[in-house]
């Protein structure tokens, strides 16, 4: 028997005094049914509380750093994780309109406008991106003018205009507008077939494969939701954030937000965003060294002639000081876009952060520049940091050379050309991707199989959680639901595969399907409570490059299938948590999810087949107006590395990245990548051996798969994009949090809010009202090339320096194929 939180509601819509019942649950441990809730779990040490479960079924085992110990969940009848207080309401007005004829009017206008404008801009570079905050601020004045605007009258029987626009409706417009917004990964694929393959096959094929690819995450989503949504420690920090700023926006007031004195919320984040506004315009277009703030290198920008020792290289030599090239000793930059280009460091758990950053600690400012000083995979001949393939001559790559007239590879040419050689930073993310995969599935086998288990057969009532319980009175999205998207988008997957020259397979389909589904929830689990995912691309990326060699747009497609079904899936969850959070019936939030994603993918899909017809010259390196596909060529390279190439001619035996280079002279001994697999499993064992014998150190808050997933986003993001960001995150989630919690707790989401979206309001204000309409003019150019604008690009950092010059002379590896692979 276990002591579990009913809660019953008051004509306010408040919850009444808590009661304790017993429950049967199965699969509870032993040790739980001798334990009751009262006196035992209030006075309970630190180290005895792992999650909110725990202080009511005890059935998690597991240290949760976001656990507030002193909180008395019983009594407040509130999350006890501060943050969730801070940023939700404990009640709820059922009565409340939320799926009316006006929220879905708004919400398929803004499903076709936003995804549309981001789709336009992604081709471009810098792009502008309209995220789901600015979405969520777009919503709000027209909701209200809505109301002072639309007659009172009805059509088909529904209201045209209901009354006032309430806090559900928003939530459900903005989730129609953000569901989608980001572009579908799928487009890429088309991009890339048409840029690197003269591949255009019709708009059908296309069709198909962005509604597969955006939906089928969803059918999985749904069926991880009791895992990732229901249980309150999966608290999702990001939700958190539109939280806040919905409250904030209606003017909701409740007991989580704290009693500190001062201005209102509601000021505070009209102080906050305007100031943001205003301040992007100086690093985003006045001042734009501020951004790059590599201040060591504006006083000495060139490098030294061949330093004698790793300080030398480091200090002297500037690299450690470089933010583009480099790592990032700087410290600094004032521009919030850079801040928080990895998530904001305002929505981040502190200890999370920590862990983040342990990584770049060991991996970034440790190991790399001891293996790049080395000259480890013939390094030095490559600036340190990159996003680019080089070959044998300290060039860029050029993948046209080694392309048959098929798009795939000639082993002829490729030998006659270069083996592909990766600056040792993109090599190390690499590693840490093999490393993160394996520790995830560990660790979640250690730590979330109990609490996975038991959720197989728990209710939303049966939820020690006040959120969960008032969700549980609305109607959930039955199972057919799930399973009905889950045949349609598995039916156009394989019509697209089969009907047209893929080279994919439907078991391979089938094999990418598994791979998300069994991530889908170790990935989820550590998203909720971290705000970080672990992707899936690398491994997919190596996974298809061996089972089907050769076959680019076969890589391609298994990528997204494997990759973007988990993606989709957190996007799913993460909007259901949303909806958990403000209240929003589950079944109007599934039904205005689908719908907006099949218009947002269909606009995409018009907008891009636009593009490619009417602008010139569309995603070329010298294209005039910006529009070069910096992303495209991203997705496009490494459909050559894994898909053309492919990782035997890699990380196999006898070649650049396993432990023995075998060359018709010597044998040399270096790193083998593919070690990292086992060391990435065996790194979870060995921390929960420790934790288990000593059980309230430090270590206890270390998470591997943090640590090794954390810093994967370099390249293509930067020291710049890291350090600054933990600095910002140790003031606001560790210092302020500790020493003023009740002003942390009032405004710490709310500024969180008002800069993200502040700032994506500054960059597309600066693009169409300073940017695109003085494009070319004498003015223009004269800002763009004075000193603040130019002093950050005059050096070392922005030319990408090697430390040894290119030569004419190939370096490295000479070919000799021991198990020659066949021709594709």
């Amino acid at each position: 028997m276990i002591a579990l939180v009913s809660v019953g509601m008051g004509g306010n819509n408040r919850p009444s005094t808590a009661t304790v019942r017993d429950m049967d649950v199965d699969g509870i441990d032993k040790d739980a049914e001798e334990k009751s809730l009262g006196d035992d779990v209030r006075s309970a040490s630190h180290s005895d509380l792992y999650t909110l479960s725990d202080r009511a079924s005890n059935f998690f085992r597991t240290y949760d750093p976001n656990f507030d110990s002193q909180s008395d969940v019983l009594e407040e009848e509130d999350s006890p994780y501060p943050e969730v207080r801070s940023a939700v309401a404990n009640f709820d007005d059922p009565s409340m309109p939320v799926s009316t004829l006006r929220a879905w009017v708004l919400g398929v206008i803004w499903a076709i406008l936003i995804p549309g404008m981001n789709q336009f801009f992604y081709l471009r570079y810098p792009s502008v991106a309209i995220g789901g905050l600015v979405a969520q601020l777009l919503v709000f004045p027209v909701g209200r003018a809505w109301v002072r605007i639309m007659p009172c009258k009805k059509i088909f029987g529904l209201e045209i205009n209901p009354g006032p626009f309430t806090i559900k409706e928003h939530v459900l417009v903005t989730i129609m507008a953000s569901v989608g917004a980001q572009t579908a990964y799928a487009t890429d694929i088309f991009a890339v077939q048409r840029v690197y393959y003269n591949q255009y096959w019709s708009f059908a094929y296309q069709w198909m494969l962005v509604m597969s690819t955006q939906l089928i995450g969803f059918s999985i989503g749904g069926i991880a939701r009791r895992f990732l949504v229901a249980p309150p420690s999966m608290i999702w920090p990001n939700a958190l954030v539109s939280c806040a700023l919905f409250n904030t926006l209606h003017s909701q007031s409740y007991a989580g937000i704290g009693r500190h004195e001062g201005i209102s919320r509601e000021r505070f984040f009209t102080y906050a965003l305007t100031a943001a506004v205003v301040w992007y315009i100086v690093p985003g277009y006045l001042f734009e060294a501020l951004s790059f703030f590599t201040w060591v290198c504006w006083i000495a920008p060139d490098n030294v002639d061949e330093p004698s020792s790793i300080f030398e290289f480091l200090v002297i030599d500037k690299n450690g000081f470089r933010y583009k090239s480099g790592l990032g000793f700087s410290l600094l930059t004032f521009d919030w876009n850079q801040i928080a280009f990895t998530g904001s460091p305002l929505a981040t758990p502190w200890w999370a952060e920590a862990n983040v950053m342990i990584g770049f600690f060991i991996f970034f400012w440790f190991l790399t520049p001891i293996l790049y000083y080395s000259n480890v995979w013939d390094s030095q001949n490559m600036p340190i940091v990159s996003p680019s393939a080089y070959d044998n001559r300290g060039d860029r790559y050029n993948v046209t050379l080694i392309l048959g007239a098929d798009a795939t590879l000639s082993l002829e040419a490729y030998e006659a050309y270069s083996p592909l050689y990766l600056p040792m930073a993109f090599a190390m993310s690499y590693g840490l991707s093999f490393l993160s995969i394996t520790a995830t599935i560990t660790h979640a086998i250690i730590h979330f199989w109990k609490p996975i288990r038991l959720q197989f057969n728990r209710s939303l009532r049966e939820q020690p959680d006040i959120h969960a319980q008032l969700m549980s009175r609305y109607h959930q999205v039955p199972e057919w639901y799930y399973i009905c998207i889950f045949a349609v988008t598995f039916t156009f997957a394989c019509v697209c595969i089969q009907l047209w020259p893929t080279g994919m397979t439907i078991w391979a389909l089938i094999i990418a399907l598994l791979i998300s589904l069994v991530y889908v929830i170790p990935i989820g689990m550590i998203q909720a409570v971290t705000n970080r995912q672990v992707g899936l691309n690398v491994i997919t990326e190596l996974i298809v490059g061996y089972m089907i060699p050769g076959k680019p747009n076969a890589m391609m497609i298994f990528k997204t299938y494997g990759y973007i079904t988990m993606s989709q899936a957190m996007q799913f969850t993460a909007d259901f948590k949303l909806g958990h959070y403000m209240k929003i019936p589950p079944r109007s939030m599934f039904w205005c999810q689908v719908v907006a994603t099949i218009i947002a993918g269909t606009v995409q899909l018009g907008v891009q087949t636009w593009m490619f017809a009417n602008i010139t010259d569309l995603c070329g390196v010298e294209q005039k107006d910006n529009f070069t596909c910096a992303s495209t060529h991203v997705f496009g390279v490494a459909s050559v590395i894994f898909g053309v190439i492919g990782p035997r001619l890699l990380f196999s035996p006898s070649q650049m990245y396993y432990e023995e280079t075998i060359d018709k002279d010597y044998t040399d001994r270096r790193p083998a990548l593919s070690y990292f697999f086992l060391v990435g499993a065996i790194c979870p064992i060995i921390l929960w051996l420790i934790t288990k014998r000593y059980p309230n150190t430090v270590l206890r808050y270390l998470n591997f798969p943090l640590i090794f997933s954390g810093v994967g986003q370099i390249p293509p993001a930067a020291a710049v994009n890291y350090v600054p960001w933990a600095i910002v995150g140790f003031v606001f989630q560790y210092v302020i949090r500790r020493r003023h919690f009740s002003y942390w707790a009032k405004y710490n989401y709310v500024l969180s809010a008002a800069l993200d979206a502040g700032t994506a309001i500054g960059v597309i204000l600066v693009y169409f009202c300073l940017q695109y309409p003085f494009d070319g003019k004498e003015t223009m150019h004269s800002l763009r090339f004075w000193w603040g604008n130019s002093v950050h690009k005059n050096t070392s950092d922005w030319g990408y320096g090697a430390l040894r010059n290119a030569s004419d002379d190939p370096f490295g590896l000479v070919f000799l194929f021991v198990d020659r692979p066949t021709e594709p």
